[in-house]
């Protein structure tokens, strides 16, 4: 049988970890970044920069991959910077296709674009918001991707961590911990179990089982932040602590329902934040032994 090809778009840090599943298992795997030079081994570079306003993918359509991939991100700050590395990169994307029909393009997007902003529970299908002009950036490129001829499904990922030098971490060590009141819940997944339902999804994908058109990538157990950041605080052995240093980030939260992720099959490695960051501060640990 035909090995299966796909182009991951803004191949970073979690285009990468997807990729390599895929290559392992046989496919083709061409990167699109602007800086080709450091893609893994295996991967087939395609020099490009998606977010720039003279932007131009026409060698898309002659490329012809089966499946794209994209991991998307921010051109700079401000709205523009979604806009840009969102909306426009979408819209070139699909510009450069031409006439090439791909099996399907699965997105990565936010679990930002949700209205709820009161720590209520959300779900794949729940209210968007309308009045976050970042988030209607990502809105917009989801809509252009669904409004395509393509075959399209979005997965909007929430709180990606797993680098064990990350801010969240680093924060912490300070003794800066956010407040404990009010209340403000946090979705998180690990990039090893995002990067892992990518390649997931695009593999049964390739053998005829589309994904849902939208999924919300997060853990199984959403939590107050401050009880996240007191846990860590207590692994990394500290006796004190500041709360309320730190300010949360955004304006809002909700708590996120992974319904469509377990449905579809794909089992996470770390289904909740002990699991997850207990492997994190492993990795931590055995980088240097002397770090707590």
């Amino acid at each position: 049988m035909k090995s299966k090809s796909v182009l991951i778009v803004g191949c970073g840090d979690l285009g990468e970890r997807a990729g390599s599943l895929l290559l392992d298992a046989g496919w083709s795997v061409t990167g699109l970044r602007r800086d080709t030079s450091r893609l893994p081994a295996g991967f087939a570079g395609l020099a490009a920069d998606y977010a720039a306003a003279d932007a131009d993918l026409s060698a898309l359509e002659a490329l012809a991959p089966d499946f794209l991939l994209l991991t998307l991100k921010p051109a700079g700050g401000g709205v523009e910077g979604y806009q840009a590395g969102f909306t426009h990169a979408v819209r070139t994307v699909l510009d450069g296709l031409g006439s090439h029909r791909p099996a399907g393009i699965l997105m990565v997007s936010s679990t930002r674009v949700y209205a709820e902003a009161e720590g209520d529970w959300v779900d794949d299908d729940s209210a968007l918001t309308t009045d976050d002009p970042a988030a209607l950036a990502i809105i917009e490129a989801e809509r252009l991707l669904f409004d395509s001829p393509h075959p399209a499904s979005v997965v909007r990922s929430s709180g990606i961590y797993g680098d064990p030098d990350g801010f969240l971490l680093r924060r912490i060590l300070r003794g800066e911990l956010c407040p404990e009141s009010p209340v403000r819940y946090g979705n998180r997944i690990h990039r090893d179990d995002l990067g892992g339902l990518l390649a997931w999804l695009l593999q049964q994908w390739a053998a005829g089982i589309a994904p849902a058109p939208r999924m919300i990538a997060v853990d199984n157990r959403p939590a107050p932040q401050f009880e996240v950041e007191t846990w860590l605080a207590q692994a990394l052995g500290l006796t004190r602590w500041q709360a309320g240093a730190s300010t949360p980030r955004g304006g809002g939260h909700k708590r996120c329902r992974n319904l469509a992720l377990t449905a579809c099959g794909y089992v996470l490695r770390y289904p909740d934040y002990r699991a997850g960051y207990s492997a994190v501060l492993q990795a931590r640990k055995a980088g240097d032994p002397q770090r707590p």
